[in-house]
């Protein structure tokens, strides 16, 4: 539909000059026009060509389009489409009459006069401005987009001190909620035990010295250690325990088992509000459990590490620094790095209970030359806090250790498929104790212990280990070897009262 005729409707028809034969070109568009308004057409006469002339009917076309015939890869015109052709005119009539309105426009008679608007049907619906819609949403999600990455610069510009090149790092929230660590989490636990482990300085009479770990045991001030930490200052020297605040107190061993490798220490004027670490059950510990270990690592006070219980029930001997005696214990097995420091400190689970005491560690090196202590290779070993509690409780209770034992005495070379009775005990003595537990239940010198219980025996450590998991008067089975033949013997473990 042309445009020529808008804002004209109700007027008298003017009018028409000659019909071109061929469609006029309009004149150029006036400037600001509205996007999508076709200006008026000024209509241009050309000779009447005839009683046959055909006349045309300018399509609307964009007001921007040139004039002149389009260039190469630009699109034409649509051509002009003829309509019917007319009766001719009488000579000299003017103006000719109107074209017949083809039937596929609605001709048929009764229309609207020839070139005004057709007014819109009272009964015909409105068209949805759908599309006017979602112009308008399409107008505003530029708009907003466009004022967020204006504010954007303008925020990044006065952080980089107004120049467009400036840092735009975010910092992290710094509120006292959004610091606070879940119990759950290694943090959590770490910040609740840190105040009740305390790093311990032994110095000896003679000078030596070291540094350990120990961690509270109850609210009267006792610590809980190693004995080979304490061992060079237990009877002459001085003892020191200090807090991860730093508060340093004087402490007095109260007693040790160098056979178990534990020790109690007490402060000589502990603080008020002590708060001791729980402690766990170190029977019901899996492998694979999360483990955290704090100590002082080389001096490093307040020290954290994690890992996992890689093993239980393993065997390990271990000495005090001070003699050529050693410690037995059925360890277990942890990843988390463990140092010369470390030692006494305690090993918690993933809930911040105790369930082991930091004591050795497999190393490499084994303080080769060039390197005076062994370092973490991930194979470290604690006391399971089941047997430690034992012990600490009877230093407590007594001042001396008291250990479980089937009166027999075994071999300590390893890999002998078994802990072997030898053939005779220490400083000529009888190897079974005459009346003794092993004696009462028919073992002799010869036998070879191959399990305790239902956990096997590969050597006399791992026995010894074993043994002491338990307490005097716990009744144990034995499986052993003699002659070729395998017999199983019930056994009541007797004990022995302090170190010998």
């Amino acid at each position: 539909m042309s445009t020529e005729n808008e804002g004209n409707e109700g007027a008298a028809v003017p009018a028409v000059p000659s019909v071109p034969s061929a469609p006029p070109v309009p004149a150029a568009a006036p400037e600001n026009t509205p996007d999508g308004v076709t200006p008026p057409t000024a209509a241009a006469s050309v000779p009447d060509s005839g009683a046959d002339a055909t006349t045309y009917q300018e399509q609307s076309r964009p007001q921007s389009q040139p004039t002149s015939p389009p260039s190469p890869g630009h699109q034409p015109y649509p051509a002009p489409q003829p309509l019917a052709p007319q009766p001719p005119a009488a000579a000299g009539a003017w103006p000719p009459p109107p074209p017949a309105v083809p039937s596929y426009a609605g001709g048929g008679g009764g229309g609207p006069v020839w070139g005004a608007p057709v007014p819109p049907s009272p009964d015909a619906p409105r068209k949805p401005r759908a599309n006017g819609l979602i112009a308008a949403v399409a107008v505003a999600a530029l708009v907003a987009g466009g004022i967020g990455g204006a504010l954007g610069f303008w925020a990044a510009d006065r952080n980089g001190d107004g120049s467009s090149n400036g840092s735009t790092t975010v910092a992290a929230s710094d509120t006292p909620k959004d610091l606070r660590r879940a119990a759950g989490t290694v943090a959590g636990v770490a910040a609740k035990a840190l105040p009740s482990v305390v790093t311990i300085d032994a110095q000896g009479g003679d000078g030596e010295g070291g540094t350990g770990t120990g961690f509270v045991y109850d609210k009267e001030g006792h610590i809980l250690t190693n004995n080979h930490v304490v061992a060079s200052a237990a009877d002459s020297g001085q003892l020191t325990a200090t807090f991860s605040n730093g508060k340093k107190y004087d402490a007095e061993v109260v007693g040790r088992a160098q056979g178990y490798d534990v020790a109690v220490l007490k402060l000589k004027k502990p603080p008020s509000g002590l708060a001791p670490l729980a402690l766990g059950n170190s029977e019901s510990v899996a492998v694979g459990d999360s483990t955290i270990a704090i100590g002082a690592p080389f001096g490093l006070s307040n020290t954290v590490t994690t890992g996992i219980i890689s093993a239980k029930n393993r065997p390990v001997a271990s000495g005090d620094g001070s003699s050529n005696k050693n410690s037995y214990m059925s360890a277990l097995q942890t990843d988390a790095s463990i140092n010369p420091g470390n030692s006494g400190g305690p090993l918690l689970d993933a809930g911040g209970a105790v369930i082991g005491i930091n004591s050795a560690i497999q190393s490499t090196s084994g303080g080769s030359a060039g390197q005076s202590q062994a370092g973490s290779i991930g194979l470290g070993f604690a006391i399971p806090i089941n047997q430690a509690k034992n012990v600490a409780e009877q230093l407590i209770r007594t001042g001396q250790p008291v250990y479980p034992v089937i009166g027999a005495t075994v071999t300590m070379e390893e890999k002998t498929g078994g802990a072997a009775i030898s053939a005779a005990g220490a400083s000529g003595t009888a190897a079974v104790t005459p009346d003794g537990p092993a004696a009462k239940a028919g073992l002799k010198a010869g036998d070879v212990i191959t399990k305790f219980n239902d956990t096997v025996v590969d050597s006399g450590p791992t026995l010894i280990g074993e043994i002491w998991t338990r307490k005097p008067g716990d009744k144990v089975t034995l499986t052993y070897k003699r002659d070729g033949r395998t017999a199983t013997a019930e056994v009541t473990l007797g004990e022995r009262k302090g170190d010998s």
